[in-house]
């Protein structure tokens, strides 16, 4: 064997490896419920405000150091806030506020922009809770493998975002 067809036969595995990425899911999808003895209201209320957001945010829990600088009206659609920590940096914008929910767009600047979004439904003994990230890969074949642990490292924050929701109402 040449070495030109060893080096042909590593850049025919590499080659596959790579196309064999984008076989793996484009779009990502991490959802957690919790029942919280709130009204959906209350909890709405804080999920649409910079100031009650902050009350309940799981990151600031992992990183007591994150850097918040609030934009934008207090609350509703169009607030907003910066922030720059040991697990990244972005924004995150409140972009509409229904009577059942509140979605967030996330700018994590490179790493994607995800779309994440609370709501809450009456139940009989509180509120159910469901906290969900949607995310398009796109064609990055970095980012689709990455997309495959999505779920077990942004669904732990969710459980302790909804933790800190609870204690927080």
């Amino acid at each position: 064997m040449t070495i030109w067809t060893i080096l042909a036969g590593g850049v025919g595995v590499i080659a596959l490896l790579g196309a064999g990425t984008l076989l793996l899911p484009k779009k990502v999808h991490v959802e957690r419920h919790a029942r919280i003895a709130a009204s959906p209201q209350t909890i709405l209320e804080l999920a649409a405000s910079n100031q009650g957001f902050q009350k309940f945010n799981p990151y600031l829990t992992s990183d007591p150091e994150l850097k918040i600088k609030p934009f934008g009206p207090d609350t509703g659609v169009g607030s907003g806030f910066h922030f720059d920590g040991k697990e990244g940096k972005g924004t995150q914008t409140v972009a509409v506020v229904t009577e059942t929910s509140v979605r967030y767009d996330i700018d994590l600047g490179a790493m994607g922009k995800p779309v994440q979004e609370i709501s809450a439904k009456s139940l009989p003994d509180g509120t159910q809770v469901t906290w969900t990230m949607d995310m398009d890969l796109g064609f990055n074949p970095v980012a689709r493998v990455f997309g495959l642990f999505l779920d077990g490292m942004v669904g732990k924050t969710f459980e302790q975002g909804l933790d800190n929701l609870a204690s927080a109402t």
